[in-house]
């Protein structure tokens, strides 16, 4: 019988495309953490109302998940259970916010759609990116890069064995509830009744086995920091990478791409 519960978001799948070859995987990993972070900066930086200064953003996880040959539809997939948190946030601005704003000469929309479609889109480029980092780098090359900015051991090494052991922990879940299942045949899901106590069995059972992991990693040596290994120097194509993508991304902040590339289509056409 298959397992009930997938794991977390499939988070083996991320590993296996970040051990991927291709010129993104070759970058620095602290150069593409400095770039994601400057992404992020950037496309939250922006009004709520500035919808199409926005959309050149969209390009740069195109570019990065083509160049790095990642799959566009299973990065997307991820975002989707983040969708219901970003709508929630925005859902009322069209009710409170209906002043016309034109967007062409013959449609007038109210500025309430417009920063709804502006948190929605901010949300799916960070998450997008944020994804896109760990598709192409890998945990453990972000949190050896988060080391070399200085950030404190204790973060870096809760980070990383929260998202190693999230799947072991989706796999004890996945066992209960085939368990479950086979003990109630017939029922579909499980009965509101039992979450509380499935809910403290997985909590207990969850306790026992982080003790077996620590005392496991104590007895391989480990004493609060965890080791990832040294990484390659950084080269001047990496210092390139950052250079290139940080200006892109400040001059979309600074002008509007759309509209200047509008108005030259516009011009080419007369």
């Amino acid at each position: 019988m298959a397992d009930p519960v997938p794991a977390f978001y499939n988070i083996r799948f991320l590993d296996e495309l970040a051990a991927k070859k291709s010129i993104i995987h070759n970058v620095h990993p602290l150069m593409k953490l400095l770039t994601t972070g400057v992404y992020l900066l950037v496309t939250v930086s922006f009004n709520n109302y500035d919808l199409s200064s926005m959309l050149p953003l969209i390009f740069y996880p195109v570019i990065i998940m083509a160049l790095a040959d990642i799959p566009a539809v299973p990065i997307f997939k991820r975002v989707i259970p983040a969708l219901p948190l970003i709508i929630g946030i925005g859902i009322f601005n069209p009710i409170y916010d209906k002043t016309p704003v034109l967007v062409l000469p013959w449609i007038a929309v109210s500025g309430g759609w417009i920063s709804f479609f502006s948190i929605l889109l901010k949300g799916i480029l960070t998450i997008t990116a944020a994804l896109i980092l760990v598709a192409t780098t890998g945990m453990p090359k972000i949190t050896s890069a988060l080391g070399i900015i200085r950030i404190p051991g204790v973060f870096i090494t809760q980070l990383l064995l929260t998202y190693r052991y999230i799947a072991v922990l989706d796999e004890e879940a996945g066992r209960m509830v085939r368990a479950y299942s086979l003990r109630s045949a017939g029922e579909k899901g499980i009965k509101f009744r039992d979450w509380g106590p499935l809910t403290g069995h997985l909590l207990i059972k969850s306790m026992e086995r982080a003790q077996r992991v620590y005392r496991s990693m104590c007895c391989r040596g480990f004493a609060g920091e965890y080791h990832t290994g040294r990484e390659k120097g950084i080269s001047a194509g990496d210092l390139l990478y950052l250079a290139g993508w940080s200006l892109a991304f400040i001059l979309i902040r600074r002008y509007n791409i759309s509209e200047i590339l509008g108005w030259l289509m516009m011009g080419a056409k007369k």
